[in-house]
């Protein structure tokens, strides 16, 4: 509704039709609505604020001439005012106005007497005598001169009790009682911990390393580590190394354009998962063999983000863990060699080869060359090696299943590193007499032996076991025990070898090593 925009202006448009007061617009230019704001004492007022006719002075208006045609159709006179284009309001009041019902209010607390007032404000449900009143308004008097005096003075004692009501009843809504200090104390508690109870129940949907970090056993069956201390033991040695991590993604890209990735890029935006709950995804698809899916839907990220964050962890995985050399030198397994093999005290390696089933290929002639008739399925294979006191010092890259012991032993790089004053263990089926220059421990071939030669191979058997239980311990790995499917984004020789190497991490040696 149009009206006034001066201060203590109370002008509007409607209900005063036919008056001789007028609104007019702010004008568009930027120098005169300042000239007609400083004059209003206003800063930015609305684009359609408007001043009354009220506020300028008779000759800021020029009468102009109506249309004939207004003219007849209205039947108004024959000119109008209008304000001259340069003209600046100047009149203005910015006296404090009391409202409509002040003047009234004012009257009534001056005319009624104080004990009057005190009674009305009691409550004024009982109403005094009118003889008392006519006596406290008036001294003497006809009749007629007394009932007027009452009723006037019972009308602005009613008035009052209005008044003295609202301000009751203001005030009673204004003030608040504060709550006590001890209320407070346990409101605080209270919020505190309803706080913890949601911070617990947040962790407890969340699947993550949190959740289950008061549980070593759960700790065990999701990541092979033994506890959850020994886990943030490990955590805290590649901890570093993470910032310099490049993603999966930005690999693939820099492949795609032929760009060397040196540094890894500055991600703008947030990562869905921490670190750490990556680092743990990683271990629970190695450890439990999850499929994607159902990782995605456990950590309520996408499929193919726990594709890209496998592929990185495994590609990371297996440059932090290779870096470190794994191969011991003589000195090395000389000086950590178990009592048990002191027969055999120039043992540097224990080897044997593992297979992996894997998904058949679809081309025939892949088909063959992956067939195992040993496991009757496609597989792929590799060399473990291990030293004598436990860890794993050796681990090839994955073959084709159908490679001969012989031929991967000697493809796998290991006989370069074997001098002629080290010795081997292997099976029985590792016939590598003739393509390794160092001495070889194997059980023979013939049933009919010496009683020294039987000692020696019983030994033999015995302490060559030891691998076999480290290979046991790699496959414990979901990921390895059933059909391992061809991925095109991570590598699954990069893969065992990462499992390898955190054997050596999560478990304890097979055998006591004596520190010489």
């Amino acid at each position: 509704m149009p009206h006034c925009a001066a201060f203590g202006c109370n002008f509007q448009s409607k209900g005063n039709k036919g008056t001789d007061v007028s609104l007019h617009s702010f004008p568009h230019e930027k120098a005169r609505r300042k000239q007609w704001e400083d004059a209003c004492g206003r800063v930015q007022l609305p684009k359609d604020s408007r001043l009354c006719s009220r506020h300028f002075s008779p000759d800021a208006f020029e009468a102009f001439s109506r249309p004939r045609l207004i003219k007849e159709l209205t039947g108004a006179s024959g000119y109008k005012r209008r304000l001259k284009p340069n003209a600046v309001p100047t009149v203005f009041r910015y006296e404090e106005t009391t409202g409509p019902g002040k003047a009234s209010e004012n009257r009534a607390k001056k005319r009624i007497r104080p004990e009057m007032l005190n009674s009305f404000r009691d409550g004024g449900k009982q109403q005094q005598p009118a003889s008392t009143v006519a006596n406290m308004c008036v001294d003497d008097g006809d009749q007629s001169d007394t009932l007027s005096v009452m009723e006037e003075t019972s009308n602005e004692a009613a008035e009052a009790t209005k008044v003295s009501q609202s301000v009751t009843r203001d005030h009673d809504y204004c003030s608040v009682p504060e709550p006590s200090a001890a209320a407070a104390e346990d409101l605080s508690k209270d919020v505190e911990s309803l706080r913890k109870e949601i911070q617990e129940l947040r962790v407890q949907r969340k699947f993550g390393l949190q959740r289950f970090a008061g549980s070593d056993t759960d700790i065990q069956f999701y990541t092979r580590f033994p506890s959850y201390n020994h886990l943030m033991a490990f955590w805290v040695l590649i901890e570093p190394c993470i910032y310099k991590m490049i993603r999966a993604s930005r690999a693939k890209s820099a492949a795609n354009t032929d760009e060397e990735v040196l540094t890894p890029a500055r991600t703008q935006t947030r990562q869905l998962l921490q670190p750490i709950d990556e680092f743990f995804l990683f271990l629970v698809f190695l450890s439990v063999g999850l499929k994607e899916r159902d990782l995605a839907h456990q950590f309520n990220i996408h499929q193919s983000t726990v594709s890209r964050i496998i592929a990185t962890w495994t590609s990371f995985l297996a440059t932090a863990l290779g870096s470190q050399c794994i191969w011991l030198t003589r000195a090395e397994v000389q000086a950590y060699l178990p009592k048990e093999f002191k027969d055999f005290s120039d043992t540097q390696v224990i080897l044997d080869c593992t297979e992996l089933r894997c998904q058949t290929p679809s081309s025939p002639l892949l088909q063959s060359e992956t067939y195992s008739s040993y496991k009757s399925h496609c597989t792929m294979k590799a060399l473990v090696g291990i030293a004598p006191h436990g860890p794993v010092t050796f681990i090839s890259d994955l073959y084709a299943g159908s490679v001969s012991d012989k031929e991967l032993f000697r493809q796998s790089g290991i006989a370069e590193k074997l001098t002629e004053d080290m010795a081997v263990m292997v099976d029985k089926g590792f016939l590598i007499t003739d393509c390794c220059k160092c001495k070889v421990y194997r059980p023979p071939f013939l049933s009919k032996q010496k009683k020294n030669q039987v000692k020696e191979t019983q030994a033999t058997v015995r302490l060559r076991l030891h691998v076999e239980r480290v290979i046991r311990r790699i496959k414990q790995n979901k990921l390895f025990d059933g059909i391992i499917t061809m991925s095109p984004v991570y590598n699954i020789s990069q893969l065992f070898a990462v499992a390898c190497m955190l054997s050596n991490y999560q478990n304890t040696a097979l055998v006591k090593k004596q520190v010489k």
